[in-house]
Protein backbone atom coordinates (compact mmCIF):
# COMPACT_ATOMS: atom_id res chain seq x y z
CA UNK A 1 0.00 0.00 0.00
CA UNK A 2 1.27 3.13 -0.50
CA UNK A 3 0.90 6.27 1.17
CA UNK A 4 -0.69 9.60 0.54
CA UNK A 5 2.80 11.34 0.58
CA UNK A 6 4.33 8.67 -2.14
CA UNK A 7 1.30 8.97 -4.28
CA UNK A 8 1.26 12.68 -4.56
CA UNK A 9 4.56 12.10 -5.85
CA UNK A 10 3.12 10.53 -8.58
CA UNK A 11 0.95 13.22 -10.03
CA UNK A 12 1.33 14.95 -13.73
CA UNK A 13 1.02 18.33 -12.65
CA UNK A 14 1.66 20.98 -9.57
CA UNK A 15 -1.03 21.31 -7.05
CA UNK A 16 -1.94 24.34 -5.31
CA UNK A 17 -4.31 23.83 -2.25
CA UNK A 18 -6.77 26.91 -2.63
CA UNK A 19 -9.89 28.11 -1.73
CA UNK A 20 -12.07 29.53 -4.32
CA UNK A 21 -15.40 28.87 -5.38
CA UNK A 22 -16.75 26.91 -8.54
CA UNK A 23 -20.02 27.03 -10.12
CA UNK A 24 -20.57 23.43 -11.55
CA UNK A 25 -23.75 22.29 -13.68
CA UNK A 26 -24.55 19.77 -15.44
CA UNK A 27 -23.11 19.52 -18.59
CA UNK A 28 -26.12 17.69 -20.32
CA UNK A 29 -28.08 19.94 -18.56
CA UNK A 30 -30.34 17.51 -16.09
CA UNK A 31 -29.38 20.47 -13.03
CA UNK A 32 -31.62 23.50 -13.61
CA UNK A 33 -29.63 25.20 -11.46
CA UNK A 34 -26.16 25.73 -10.65
CA UNK A 35 -23.89 24.58 -7.34
CA UNK A 36 -21.37 26.72 -5.80
CA UNK A 37 -18.36 24.74 -4.69
CA UNK A 38 -15.40 25.37 -3.32
CA UNK A 39 -12.10 23.59 -4.43
CA UNK A 40 -9.23 22.13 -1.99
CA UNK A 41 -6.67 21.52 -4.83
CA UNK A 42 -6.15 22.61 -8.46
CA UNK A 43 -3.70 22.00 -11.35
CA UNK A 44 -3.31 22.69 -14.61
CA UNK A 45 -5.10 19.11 -15.38
CA UNK A 46 -7.85 19.14 -13.10
CA UNK A 47 -9.51 19.80 -9.22
CA UNK A 48 -10.82 18.08 -6.27
CA UNK A 49 -13.77 19.67 -5.41
CA UNK A 50 -15.19 19.65 -1.64
CA UNK A 51 -19.32 19.04 -1.07
CA UNK A 52 -21.38 16.85 0.07
CA UNK A 53 -23.30 16.72 -3.15
CA UNK A 54 -21.31 14.32 -5.35
CA UNK A 55 -21.81 13.71 -9.41
CA UNK A 56 -21.33 9.99 -10.10
CA UNK A 57 -17.59 8.94 -11.89
CA UNK A 58 -17.75 9.31 -15.77
CA UNK A 59 -20.64 12.22 -15.56
CA UNK A 60 -19.36 15.66 -17.44
CA UNK A 61 -19.71 19.14 -15.70
CA UNK A 62 -19.42 22.48 -16.22
CA UNK A 63 -16.81 24.78 -14.18
CA UNK A 64 -16.78 27.83 -14.42
CA UNK A 65 -14.67 29.73 -11.57
CA UNK A 66 -12.19 32.66 -11.04
CA UNK A 67 -8.51 33.21 -9.94
CA UNK A 68 -7.62 35.01 -7.02
CA UNK A 69 -6.03 37.36 -9.70
CA UNK A 70 -9.50 37.62 -11.37
CA UNK A 71 -9.44 36.00 -14.44
CA UNK A 72 -12.54 33.54 -14.62
CA UNK A 73 -12.02 30.50 -16.32
CA UNK A 74 -14.64 27.81 -17.71
CA UNK A 75 -13.74 24.72 -18.17
CA UNK A 76 -15.82 21.13 -19.00
CA UNK A 77 -14.73 18.31 -16.79
CA UNK A 78 -14.67 14.57 -15.98
CA UNK A 79 -15.51 13.36 -12.61
CA UNK A 80 -12.71 10.47 -12.25
CA UNK A 81 -13.28 10.02 -8.54
CA UNK A 82 -15.65 10.27 -5.91
CA UNK A 83 -14.79 10.92 -2.21
CA UNK A 84 -17.98 9.74 -0.21
CA UNK A 85 -17.43 9.33 3.45
CA UNK A 86 -16.24 12.15 5.67
CA UNK A 87 -14.02 11.74 8.53
CA UNK A 88 -10.30 12.68 9.76
CA UNK A 89 -8.68 11.74 6.48
CA UNK A 90 -11.17 11.80 3.80
CA UNK A 91 -12.93 14.92 2.66
CA UNK A 92 -16.01 14.29 0.80
CA UNK A 93 -15.78 15.73 -2.84
CA UNK A 94 -15.47 15.09 -6.47
CA UNK A 95 -11.63 14.45 -8.14
CA UNK A 96 -12.44 16.53 -11.78
CA UNK A 97 -10.01 16.11 -14.98
CA UNK A 98 -10.35 19.06 -17.05
CA UNK A 99 -11.15 17.60 -20.59
CA UNK A 100 -12.02 20.85 -22.25
CA UNK A 101 -9.82 24.01 -20.91
CA UNK A 102 -8.54 26.75 -23.06
CA UNK A 103 -4.70 26.84 -23.23
CA UNK A 104 -4.20 30.33 -21.53
CA UNK A 105 -6.41 29.23 -19.17
CA UNK A 106 -4.02 25.63 -18.09
CA UNK A 107 -1.17 28.13 -18.61
CA UNK A 108 -2.39 30.99 -15.45
CA UNK A 109 -3.89 27.52 -13.37
CA UNK A 110 -0.07 26.30 -13.66
CA UNK A 111 1.61 29.94 -13.28
CA UNK A 112 -0.44 29.79 -9.90
CA UNK A 113 0.42 26.59 -8.69
CA UNK A 114 3.68 26.86 -9.22
CA UNK A 115 3.71 30.35 -7.12
CA UNK A 116 1.88 28.70 -4.73
CA UNK A 117 3.85 25.29 -4.18
CA UNK A 118 7.16 27.06 -3.38
CA UNK A 119 5.17 29.76 -1.30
Amino acid sequence: MTSAASRGNLRQHARSPLELPITVSDAANRVEGQIEFNTQDLSGGGAFIRSDLLFEVGEELQLDFSLPDGRSVRARGKVVRVARDSGDDVIPGMGIAFVDLGDADRDAIRALCTRGSHG
